[in-house]
């Protein structure tokens, strides 16, 4: 039997399965989409980044039997879901980088007829930054090209990140 050893990967696994978030976001939908629910939530792991966890409900795709789709989904400067999410502010990116490398540009959301679920690893900020901003779902998928979002489309959804409890 070869020496096993444990990688970032199973560390990842465990703190989903076993351990509680420091922050979290519970996202709704807003006006042209209000089923839309989602909780997405935020590890600190010792290799000095972030498991992100999400989970989301009725997406657009809901009712197209065996539909997959893609949905931008990124960490916006201000945690103010009001007005249909017009007070989100831009991408979180306070290196002032172009997209796609600003610290709020996440992985896009893969749908299964309404419903998307994804964990991963990332490093480009801490929780303690991110406490109070928000996380958006846009319409369409974020082409990782177009200054200065992606061409991401409308905001669909929203949720405030915050202290987890």
């Amino acid at each position: 039997m070869q020496n096993q050893q444990v990688t970032p990967g199973m560390n990842f696994k465990y703190l989903i399965n076993n351990q509680i978030p420091q922050a979290m976001a519970w996202v709704t939908g807003g006006a042209a989409f209000p089923e839309i629910s989602g909780l997405v939530k935020f590890y600190p792991t010792a290799y000095g980044g972030v498991v992100i966890e999400a989970e989301f409900f009725n997406l657009p795709n809901i009712n197209v039997v065996g539909s997959t789709d893609f949905y931008a989904f990124h960490i916006h400067e201000n945690g103010d879901c009001s007005h249909n999410f017009a007070n989100t502010g831009e991408h979180y990116n306070p290196d002032l980088r172009p997209h796609p490398h600003h610290a709020g540009d996440l992985l896009p959301l893969m749908s299964n007829q309404g419903y998307a679920w994804m964990a991963f690893y990332d490093k480009s900020f801490k929780i303690e930054d991110i406490m109070g901003r928000s996380v958006v779902v846009h319409r369409r998928v974020d082409n990782f090209t177009t200054q200065p979002s992606g061409g991401s489309g409308a905001k669909i959804a929203c949720g405030i990140i915050r202290p987890f409890g």
